[in-house]
């Protein structure tokens, strides 16, 4: 199996997260970003939380209005422009994704990802490219998401595998939970670690041991759970009140031992600094115009969620990167969580 080396280590400290956050909670002009309970005559937050369909018809205009747009940059593996008959493709690749997650280089054969909230591609197309064995289950709750993705890894052209081991399905996880063809509920139950059954401190380079449950084969009644889970800015999108759940979906189909791999917007990132006060709607988390959301974590936040539900914590920091705007000079300080959670590994009790 054919694995691309990379070039560079992951980065991921250019300035001090406390530093940043001292300059900003003693600048009274922010403090609608800080303050737990904040309101004013246009502020939004009392109103009444947007349904499941109205986020998902939010991101469907988003993706539309972009799709031939500048919101993102566009590059190919070479570097040049990538277009198509019908516009230009929106989506950068992560190329930084396989430096911060090494795991989804070096895994087995035939290891089994679930990208949640894939967007336009852009996370699955350095996974595709960077293990020329790996299944990329990849799922968002934007049909026209679903569409520029498959049309971006179909126009690739990294390998002829490719397209076969790019599996897009519409979901919005937070809501309507996976498909049981992902994990069905008896497999569910089966890779669900029991109270006081499991083991914490899992060797992340040797947990799959005779000892230990873990179904690795496609099952007539589903593929038995995946391997990795990938929540690359996706979470953020989510609204608060309906993260546990979420989290926990995750939970339950990842195999025992396996990675969810985590990266997102985090406490004072540049981008939560540019919205105005009206844009507020709960504690940490706005609405841009078009009707989408985000929020931003902090490290205490994100450990709550994640060990709440079961996890056991591998890795989390703040990344903390220095960004210059080619156009104008200017750096920007973007935050960013980054994170690596476990499932237990559950032990088989001997009779």
């Amino acid at each position: 199996m054919k694995k691309k080396e990379e070039a560079e280590e992951y980065y991921s400290k250019d300035f001090e997260w406390d530093q940043l956050r001292q300059e900003i909670e003693t600048n009274p002009s922010l403090s609608y970003h800080y303050i737990l309970s904040f309101n004013n005559q246009t502020h939004t937050e009392i109103d009444p939380p947007l349904s499941s369909s109205q986020d998902s018809q939010a991101w469907n205009s988003f993706h539309l209005r972009h799709f031939t747009g500048k919101f993102f940059k566009v590059t190919s593996s070479s570097g040049s422009a990538m277009a198509t008959t019908t516009g230009y493709y929106l989506s950068q690749e992560r190329r930084y994704l396989l430096k911060e997650f090494p795991e989804l280089a070096s895994c087995d054969e035939h290891c089994k990802v679930l990208e949640v909230g894939c967007g336009n591609g852009s996370t699955a197309l350095p996974i595709l490219r960077g293990n020329d064995s790996i299944i990329v289950y990849a799922c968002d709750c934007s049909n026209e998401a679903l569409e520029r993705a498959k049309a971006m890894i179909n126009s690739t052209n990294i390998i002829s595998s490719a397209t076969h081991r790019f599996q897009p399905f519409c979901c919005d996880f937070s809501t309507n939970g996976f498909p049981e063809w992902l994990a069905c509920n008896l497999c569910r139950e089966k890779i669900s670690p029991k109270p006081h059954v499991y083991i914490s401190d899992v060797n992340q380079n040797n947990w799959r041991g005779s000892n230990y449950f873990c179904p690795s084969k496609e099952t007539n009644c589903c593929i038995g759970g995946v391997d990795f889970i990938c929540l690359i800015f996706t979470l953020s999108a989510v609204p608060v009140h309906r993260m546990p759940a979420a989290i926990a979906e995750c939970f339950s189909v990842l195999k025992p031992g396996g990675l969810l791999l985590f990266r997102d917007y985090g406490l004072y990132d540049m981008t939560m600094l540019r919205f105005e006060a009206e844009q507020r709607v709960g504690f940490r988390e706005y609405m841009r115009s078009d009707g989408t959301r985000l929020y931003f974590f902090c490290l205490e936040s994100t450990r709550d969620l994640f060990v709440g539900a079961g996890f056991i914590e591998v890795e989390l920091e703040y990344c903390c990167i220095n960004s210059v705007n080619r156009r104008n000079g200017k750096t920007m300080q973007r935050v960013w969580i980054h994170g690596k959670f476990r499932k237990p590994v559950q032990k088989i009790l001997q009779n």
